[in-house]
């Protein structure tokens, strides 16, 4: 399935991982069906968030009360490996949820690398997939 992505919601990704560096940023993508209309920019609440990220609780609490009321739906999340490609590490794969969300990852390039949560692991989106 292609998956659209808004290019304001691009430039969300970019400007939160700028601003973050040398921690990692994380937040959600919100949008309906294939379309990811925004990135909500969201806490690193991980106890070292220089090489680990752990989105803010409160964050997704209400980025799903507001899906229940009508808003955006969480799609997937993204974060950053400031120090790292654009690729799920070990732990991201360990922790992962398994729920078919898509995962954006900025890596220390600048490069945003796109992922699929599938159920047996991450799948890379190809270039193909991904469209602005």
């Amino acid at each position: 399935m292609r998956v659209f992505i808004a290019s304001s919601a691009l430039v969300a990704i970019r400007s939160h991982a700028a601003a973050a560096a040398p921690q990692e940023c994380c937040g959600l993508l919100l949008g309906e069906g294939a379309r990811i209309t925004a990135a909500l920019p969201a806490a690193n609440v991980h106890p070292t968030p220089t090489t680990h990220f752990e989105i803010d609780p409160a964050t997704l609490i209400a980025a799903h009360r507001a899906a229940r009321g009508g808003g955006p739906q969480r799609l997937g999340c993204y974060h950053s490996h400031p120090a790292g490609p654009a690729a799920p590490s070990a732990t991201d794969q360990a922790q992962a949820a398994r729920d078919g969300g898509v995962w954006a990852i900025i890596g220390a390039d600048g490069v945003i690398g796109w992922w699929r949560d599938a159920p047996q692991g991450f799948c890379v989106l190809s270039p193909r997939e991904i469209a602005r």
